[in-house]
């Protein structure tokens, strides 16, 4: 198959949106989503063809409180100029079916899961004529998929949807099944620092070595053009552990319960304006400039500034 002609953005989350009921003191909190609003959403719509023009669908199935979520992305897509904005509140697979839900995904410019729980997403999609028109205008098209938190660990074929951290490296703690599929060569684990997931990715690439693991730390992204370069976006960090040449691990030959030895991954640790190229696996570092708090620029553009 050709490489995409769309974008993908997969994004660890800025603030965990519909994942639990606390969060929501901290969503009216303006600087705790500074970045997040300035930085990777602006970028998503300057990616996208009619860049402040655009129509932008949020889809909220992940989330617990979608129509806080939704008005929430309205807001901020809004201080971008962006008004072409629509909330999707899809709950079950009927509502996937829905004819007008269906126009509307074949007429947006920019698609953008919301956080909350990934099994909800490939629960509900899985099969449907709309995520088939989604790779299909992902794949022809120039169109942005964007995914924050949930919406990003979903947006592989291997996903990661269950396993506490703290004992990710026991065998059965992770739970692995399959994802959206917008991309086939890698997994992606979310909210990666803050949570110390960094046990669950070992794991899952231990167990699949011929893909690459990704780790997103909150306020933080990956712009992936062509199916295979990756930008790092955002202020936040990504880890990726590639297990191409891992050595040896026991994790076929221990009974479930029991530790999981690992030989030889390699890791890399990405920041913004890094690139790393899933065909040739190879990472590039690029120098950030922060011109004021929370706003960076590249090193190469930064004679714009003088």
């Amino acid at each position: 198959m050709d490489n995409p002609k769309g974008k993908l953005v997969i994004i660890g989350g800025a603030v965990d949106m519909g994942s639990n009921v606390s969060v929501l003191e901290h969503i009216m909190q303006p600087q705790y989503i500074k970045f997040f609003e300035k930085g990777i959403l602006r970028r998503i719509i300057n990616e996208s063809a009619k860049q402040e023009g655009s129509i932008v669908e949020v889809i909220t199935t992940a989330s617990q409180i979608p129509e806080l979520v939704g008005n929430e992305y309205i807001k901020a897509f809004n201080q971008l100029n962006v008004t072409h904005v629509n909330i999707l509140h899809i709950k079950s697979r009927e509502d996937a079916a829905n004819p007008e839900y269906l126009d509307r995904i074949s007429r947006a410019d920019v698609v953008m899961f919301s956080g909350g729980d990934q099994l909800r997403l490939t629960a509900i999609f899985g099969g449907t004529q709309f995520l088939h028109i989604l790779k299909r205008r992902y794949q022809d098209e120039n169109f942005v998929i964007a995914g924050t938190s949930a919406g990003a660990a979903a947006a592989s074929t291997h996903m990661i949807y269950r396993g506490q951290s703290n004992e990710a490296l026991i065998k059965g703690e992770v739970q692995i099944t399959a994802g959206l599929g917008f991309i086939d060569s890698v997994i992606v684990d979310t909210h990666f620092v803050q949570r110390g997931r960094i046990g669950r990715l070992l794991y899952a690439v231990a167990t699949n070595p011929g893909i690459l693991g990704i780790g997103l730390g909150e306020d933080a992204g990956l712009l992936i053009t062509g199916g295979t370069m990756m930008e790092a976006i955002g202020s936040g960090l990504i880890i990726l552990v590639d297990g191409t040449n891992m050595v040896e691990t026991n994790v076929y030959d221990v009974e479930i319960g029991d530790p999981v030895s690992i030989e030889n991954l390699k890791v890399h640790v990405m920041s913004i304006f890094d690139k790393y190229d899933l065909q040739q696996q190879r990472m590039l570092i690029k120098k950030a400039v922060k011109v004021e708090e929370g706003v960076f620029i590249n090193a190469q553009d930064s004679n714009d500034l003088q």
